[in-house]
């Protein structure tokens, strides 16, 4: 708080009383309107918050939306992904089954002549 000083002149004519009295006058004047202005600003501040708050929640419900659209879409397209990749991968699986049961079928077929060959080869003696 600056201190107030009333010039001699002012001093001579009020009297040391009266001096004393504006001093006291002026500081209470001075004291009244910081209280208020810090009650004005204050309630700026508040007010000024409150709708910042509201925006920033407001921005955040957004963006949540937003979030959870994307997400779906990802878990869409995640999801037919993995469709066409089984699907994929079943018919490769199909297509060495078939192979390898053709293969076996031949193995097989050789085995047994090779087998009756050799029973033949040595029945003949």
């Amino acid at each position: 708080m600056p201190i107030i000083t009333v010039p001699r002149s002012l001093r001579e004519r009020l009297g040391e009383e009266g001096a004393e009295a504006l001093v006291q006058l002026i500081n209470q004047a001075t004291e009244a309107a910081r209280v208020d202005m810090v009650a004005v600003v204050e309630e700026k501040f508040e007010r000024r918050l409150t709708e910042e708050a509201s925006k920033l929640r407001g921005e955040v419900g957004q963006l949540r939306g937003e979030l959870v659209e994307k997400i779906e879409s990802v878990r869409s397209e995640l999801t037919e992904r993995i469709e066409s990749v089984r699907s994929e991968l079943t018919g490769r699986i199909e297509s060495v089954r078939s192979e390898l049961i053709k293969w076996m079928f031949l193995f097989w077929v050789g085995q047994i002549g090779a087998v009756v060959s050799i029973l033949f080869a040595f029945f003949r003696r």
